[in-house]
């Protein structure tokens, strides 16, 4: 039996040169660090997180809930980093620089996974309170159902607002 058999032939790769055109990286899209889009992100995390913070501390009994105190925590800590990263990403609008460093970006895939982890499970846990203070136990009436009410939504905004960041940075280390 006299059949043809298969036969490769290696094929050599081109030489690596600047021929063959220049690297091109992926272009900046909206809502990643350093960009006009990311800049605005990251102030809607911040104010929605600082009005949080304001509505839950205006009342004064929010620290007999553990979630509420966690919520307190939480959107603080969230108040804090996206503040700090919105004067990075404006000094890097300034200065026409890109944030795609690979440690910069691996920092703040962390730091924002980490941060909007912890609002949503604040504001998940502020919200069961708030459902069981209001519509559960009817206690609404000495409670501050609304200001409660307000201050759960603002948290959830600001993981909203989060999310998006956290996705855009975290899709950028895996493309790198």
């Amino acid at each position: 039996m006299n059949g043809s058999r298969p036969t490769v032939h290696p094929v050599e790769a081109p030489p690596l040169t600047e021929a063959a055109g220049p690297r091109v990286r992926m272009k900046d899209v909206q809502g990643m660090p350093g960009t006009p889009g990311g800049l605005i992100l990251r102030l809607i995390q911040f104010f929605s997180a600082v009005v949080s913070v304001s509505y839950m501390a205006s009342t004064n009994d929010f620290h007999q809930a553990t979630a509420f105190c966690y919520l307190v925590l939480a959107v603080g800590l969230q108040s804090l980093w996206s503040l700090s990263l919105a004067a990075l990403d404006i000094y890097a609008l300034l200065v026409r620089r890109s944030l795609r460093n690979y440690l910069v970006i691996q920092f703040l895939t962390i730091g924002d996974g980490i941060t909007s982890t912890l609002t949503f499970a604040a504001a998940c846990a502020s919200a069961g309170i708030t459902v069981l203070i209001g519509s559960d136990l009817r206690k609404c009436a000495v409670n501050h159902c609304r200001t409660f009410d307000v201050a759960t939504g603002m948290a959830f905004l600001s993981w909203f607002a989060i999310s998006p960041s956290f996705l855009l940075n975290f899709w950028s280390l895996a493309s790198q």
